[in-house]
């Protein structure tokens, strides 16, 4: 390479990587946004990002550093990536798209830094081809390896699953809410399972980067315990989702259905190293078996989104509204911005002077309620929604549900809403 080529393609490198993390950030959104497979998920977004972060530091320090393509390795998350997508039953199409679609974001962002390097048009054109060159050759390997991964682990998943009932179950609650299904007697012999009774939906997984030995054993056995616990007197069905998530149904008499979910929020409590949870409502035959377990999965997203463990219930008050506000992150991180100014803050005062504010106006603007809730005296709460609207710079009564979503926002997301302090 030419020594010119080379001092400017350095130029133009260090300019890149000083802003990688940028890039990488405007990647994982394009992909999420631009291919729907991929999105929806929020912990496989988040390990979209790792991976798109992974791939782009590859090839940024192969560039730079002019390491050669049978000198490096695939990035982990990339491969890890490509495994829980086969695991979830995405397209392997939409996984070769997102690295076409990479490339050329990556490239786009390569074009502004030589051109903003001010280069003579000859060095400029060289390097501009041989960070294609490469990146192409780069992207062509990577995709080789992330199909091969996809296959492996696909062929595996499908192998090792109870593969008739998991894939019937896949195929009634791919079936659209609006679509009445009929024949249960049908459905309750495929699956072994009672279709004409109440379902508690329960959501189980184990945090991302678990390595326990048989996950998804552990998790049909507290899924099994679960059961006992709030005294069904059918078996629950349990289907692996991924290998650190499963998906359960508990059927429920009417007596149980109606204090199954305290009993199981109480059960799982109890555990400090149980798995996390997310819980429908108890709803009625078919339907209610789709629509239990879409509210559970709703709710996981919120708890994923937040990072929380735990146990997180469809039912709680707000967490509907939450999950739909929260569908884009970085939008209901701006909304929150705004709506609540400094007092959008991560820091342990301002956390509580919002939740003040936010049960004083839940309970209708009294004191003396949100005194009782709070277990602080009536003036404290005063004197604690004076100096919330302070840290907001405005009061609440002009645009006051602005104010109650952003804190139902910050209540149930916690730092990934929130401004650093």
């Amino acid at each position: 390479m030419d020594t010119d080529v080379a001092a400017a393609s350095a130029v133009v490198m260090d300019r890149l990587m000083a802003r990688q993390v940028a890039v990488s950030h405007s990647v994982q959104q394009a992909l999420a946004s631009d291919i729907t497979e991929l999105r929806g998920d929020p912990e496989l977004v988040q390990l979209l990002g790792s991976s798109v972060a992974g791939n782009v530091e590859t090839i940024f320090h192969a560039l730079r550093h002019d390491i050669s393509l049978g000198n490096i390795e695939p990035p982990t998350a990339a491969l890890e990536y490509a495994r829980r997508v086969a695991q979830r039953g995405v397209p392997m199409e939409a996984l070769v798209r997102a690295y076409r679609l990479g490339h050329a974001l990556v490239i786009d962002a390569a074009a502004e830094e030589v051109n903003a390097a001010g280069l003579q048009a000859r060095i400029g054109l060289a390097v501009f081809e041989r960070i294609t060159s490469v990146s192409f050759r780069y992207i062509d390997w990577i995709s080789q390896q992330v199909v091969v991964v996809y296959e492996a682990e696909r062929d595996r998943w499908l192998a090792n699953r109870n593969s008739t009932r998991a894939l019937r179950v896949r195929e009634l609650l791919a079936t659209p809410l609006s679509v009445s299904v009929s024949d249960p007697d049908t459905l309750t012999a495929t699956l072994r399972y009672p279709m004409q009774r109440t379902h508690l939906a329960v959501v189980m997984w184990w945090p991302a980067d678990s390595e326990l030995d048989d996950g998804l054993g552990r998790l049909e056995s507290a899924l099994r315990d679960l059961a006992e616990a709030v005294g069904t007197q059918s078996s629950p069905l349990f289907i692996a989702a991924d290998r650190n998530t499963g998906w359960g149904w508990i059927p429920l008499s009417v007596a149980a259905a109606t204090t199954a979910v305290e009993v199981v929020r109480s059960h799982l409590s109890g555990q400090h190293t149980g798995p996390a949870a997310a819980l429908g409502t108890p709803l009625y035959g078919v339907d209610g078996f789709r629509r239990s377990h879409h509210q559970a999965l709703r709710a996981r997203r919120v708890a994923i989104a937040a990072g929380t463990g735990g146990v997180t219930v469809a039912g709680d008050p707000g967490l509907a509204a939450a999950a739909l506000i929260g569908e884009n992150l970085d939008d209901a991180r701006e909304f929150v911005s705004e709506t609540l100014g400094a007092l959008a803050s991560d820091t342990a005062n301002d956390a509580r002077l919002r939740e003040t504010l936010r049960v004083y106006l839940h309970d209708g603007s009294s004191y003396k309620k949100a005194g009782e809730k709070l277990n602080l005296h009536f003036n404290s709460v005063k004197y604690r929604v004076g100096r919330a609207e302070e840290r907001r710079g405005r009061p609440v009564d002009d645009d006051r549900l602005d104010v109650e979503l952003a804190l139902l926002l910050c209540h149930r997301y916690g730092t990934a809403v929130l401004s650093g302090p």
